[in-house]
């Protein structure tokens, strides 16, 4: 029997990551993420898989974050009872993130169904809490570098991607074939994390192409951070920083605190953390210290260099308190969460500041904030943008197009197929040419739905 995968997300766009991989009448589910930005893409999360969650053996997750693991609740609630594989991280950041996201997503809806402004009578969230909550206990925790089984004869093994906490490459073994996913990749130089590890051989794989057209600038965070948060200060303003909870959120605090720490900003500079999930998130430092960069210390200063915010009446009340200061809240595209608030609060004035600080996936408010648009719509409501915008390229959690390239030639020998994956069509294309061009390898983006036979 043949090894196939359906591409059911994470093809032709960065967002709604799953790979269907069939193999003698079983099946396994490589990621299992939600779609975000486009409302055309977030129309896909309602819409049925063509597997029902009963035929699906077996869920492997590279990494936590709602692009890669956000759909799992929804797949739980539908009927999948099976385990699901990850890294003691990712389990970790799931009990964090998937919860919240439940929580949101009824919060959207009872939002909608408050002030009318849903067609849907009533609208409902895609999944609760609850729902959430039910789906963590079918993770099951594998350590980096030991294989697993995740359905019988198949086997598996994580290697560090770099990128987040927990966050891994995934290789698995079936029928003969060897098939790598790159999962997110991280940067060689991050500030935060360890680099990735080297690929193992493979025969089949799937890269990530996030950045696939772009290149880092040859600045770090702390460069392109100091400037801006300098101005700030001197002008008595507030930074309002839309920050993922898990990763930005800590390279940003950790970036604020080196700078402190050098003398480039002001150590009574205020600093707010107004996420429950990045507060939980940096907790988790302390626990994980082979996968960052950090030492005691400096794991220290990440919690302690800024107030961390958790209820709602703390949140309030920082609608009280003037400049200088910064807010880091999330989420990062400014999709929802508590960052809407400050943002309606604090985007109309010039003596203000927005920092934008990594990709910002076509659709969403993070999008239409980078690209100048001088108002954007926040709770029904018409919010200008006069505050300064400064989008921090270098804050990236993801690796590069060279870098992407650099790691794919770490491995032993070339593959027989590189499916060019997660990034919008002109990234992964971009990705796609120079891996045929610089490699010699054969290398397509696939289209969503489609299965491919290796």
């Amino acid at each position: 029997m043949s090894v196939s995968i359906t591409f059911l997300g994470g093809a032709g766009t960065v967002t709604g990551s799953k790979y269907l991989v069939r193999h003698n009448n079983h099946s396994l589910l490589l990621d299992c993420g939600l779609f975000q930005g486009y409302k055309l893409l977030r129309l896909r999360n309602w819409q049925p898989l063509p597997v029902t969650p009963h035929q699906i053996d077996s869920v492997v997750l590279t990494h936590a974050h709602l692009d890669h693991s956000g759909y799992l609740p929804l797949l739980a609630r539908d009927g999948y009872t099976k385990d699901v594989h990850c890294t003691p991280g990712t389990r970790d950041l799931c009990a964090i993130l998937l919860p919240d996201s439940g929580h949101l997503q009824e919060e959207d809806a009872a939002y909608l169904n408050r002030h009318a402004l849903s067609k849907h009578q009533p609208a409902l969230p895609l999944y609760t809490r609850l729902d959430a909550l039910h789906s963590l206990k079918q993770l099951r925790p594998h350590p980096f570098g030991k294989a697993f089984e995740p359905i019988p004869g198949w086997r598996a093994q994580f290697s560090h991607a770099g990128h987040i906490l927990g966050a891994a490459s995934v290789l698995l073994e079936v029928g003969g074939r060897r098939i790598l996913f790159s999962g997110d990749l991280g940067r060689s130089d991050d500030l935060l994390m360890r680099p990735p590890d080297a690929p193992p051989a493979a025969d089949t794989v799937l890269i990530e192409s996030t950045y696939g057209d772009r290149e880092h600038p040859d600045t770090d965070i702390l460069q392109d951070l100091a400037p801006a948060l300098q101005r700030l200060a001197q002008r008595g303003g507030v930074a309002v920083v839309p920050v993922f909870a898990v990763g930005r959120a800590q390279s940003v605090l950790h970036a604020i605190a080196e700078l402190k720490q050098q003398g480039e900003l002001p150590r009574s500079l205020p600093v707010f953390l107004d996420s429950p999930m990045a507060v939980n998130t940096t907790g988790l430092f302390q626990h994980y210290p082979g996968e960052h960069r950090l030492d005691a210390k400096q794991v220290h200063a990440l919690s302690h260099g800024a107030t961390m915010v958790q209820t709602t009446e703390e949140s309030k009340a920082l609608a009280r308190r003037h400049g200088p200061m910064v807010i880091l809240s999330a989420s990062g595209m400014a999709t929802g969460g508590r960052v809407l608030h400050h943002l309606a609060l604090h985007a109309g004035n010039h003596r203000n500041m927005v920092i934008l600080t990594g990709h910002q996936a076509p659709g969403t408010r993070g999008a239409r904030i980078a690209a100048g648009e001088k108002s954007i719509r926040i709770h029904g409501q018409e919010v200008q943008i006069r505050a300064e915008v400064v989008q921090l390229q270098s804050a990236s959690a993801h690796a590069d197009a060279t870098q992407t390239l650099d790691w794919l030639r770490r491995m032993e020998h070339a593959p027989e197929q590189v499916y060019v994956v997660h990034g919008e069509l002109e990234a992964a294309d971009m990705l796609r040419q120079r891996i045929e061009h610089e490699l010699r390898w054969s290398a397509s983006v696939p289209d969503h739905g489609n299965t491919y036979t290796l």
